[in-house]
């Protein structure tokens, strides 16, 4: 198939700002191609999605188990689902089948392999740790979530600057209510739905970066949808060095500790990975963001910039 601009690799990445290494060189590739396949097969990237949760809940199941070769054996499940992950989105904007649904699988599908991968490694450790390692799964749980939810909203504010509305997904608790308002369960029962987790997940977001709030308030007040593009330069020069830390709260890295300590038979020590090093870089990146927020909020006021 032509490598043309419709169906060429770079045309399935939402950014290289917001890639990291081994997506570039490793997971974007692979999905390119299966993309590509399931396009000629008419298969829609829901169905992809779909197919990735069953796959990384096989590797959940996989890691229950003591024996090296069915933990490699779910590793390997583990890249495949991921695979399917990146293949999933890489398809979507190859063939523009953008969706709700898809939004909302999409969300789901890391949210059920890491619950299948929780519960796996607390039935493994029960025996010797007790109630107490249920404890420690869902502490590291809530903040596993935390990290992702903030990882994936300072990815979307620096897309905005970027390339603009069209090339983020990045959205507000006041324009979602509107929405949900306007909707009713009788006639669009699964979009209300959907909304209404959506919104709650969005106010979160939103409540742990009130200076940036201040800041995008300032900007629409005074220019709409259409910022400066010396302002939305300046911001990203400035948003992009906190993308490695976006992409390091996502999968790549939390999945290799997972499998380090999967294949060293102490998989304790993911949770403890998520509950201090993942915390330290949540909110180093937090207070950041918020700071250089804080900056550019006072340039604003004074007239200093733009």
């Amino acid at each position: 198939m032509s490598d043309n601009k419709e169906t060429s690799i770079e045309s399935t990445l939402k950014s290289m700002d917001t890639e990291e290494p081994i997506d570039i060189y490793f997971y974007r590739p692979i999905g390119y191609q299966w993309a590509l396949l399931f396009r000629r097969l008419g298969v829609t990237p829901n169905a992809i999605t779909i197919a990735s949760i069953f796959i990384g809940v096989g590797a959940g199941v996989c890691f229950y188990f003591s024996n090296i070769w069915i933990i490699l054996f779910g590793i390997l499940l583990l890249v495949w689902a991921n695979s399917f992950d990146s293949a999933d989105g890489q398809l979507a904007r190859m063939t523009k089948q953008f969706s709700p649904l898809g939004r909302a699988l999409d969300g789901l599908a890391g949210d059920v392999w890491f619950f299948s991968i929780y519960v796996a490694i607390c039935l493994k450790l029960y025996p010797v740790w007790g109630g107490s390692i249920w404890v420690l799964a869902v502490i590291a749980g809530y903040f596993h979530a935390k990290q992702a939810a903030m990882a994936d909203y300072y990815r979307n504010i620096h897309l905005l600057f970027l390339k603009g509305k069209s090339g983020s997904e990045l959205d507000n608790s006041k324009e979602l209510t509107l929405e949900y308002n306007a909707q009713t369960f009788k006639n669009d029962w699964f979009d209300k739905l959907y909304l209404f987790f959506y919104l709650e997940y969005t106010k979160g977001q939103e409540s742990w970066t009130p200076r940036f709030q201040k800041m995008f308030s300032m900007l629409k007040e005074k220019y709409g949808e259409e910022y400066p593009e010396s302002f939305r330069k300046e911001f990203r020069v400035k948003s992009l060095p906190l993308m490695k830390y976006t992409n390091i709260l996502s999968f790549n890295t939390r999945a290799i500790v997972l499998c380090l300590s999967l294949l060293i038979a102490q998989p304790w020590i993911y949770f403890v990975f998520e509950l201090t090093v993942l915390n330290i870089l949540l909110i180093y990146m937090v207070r950041t963001h918020e700071k250089i927020c804080s900056k550019f909020t006072k340039e604003i006021r004074i007239g200093n910039r733009i």
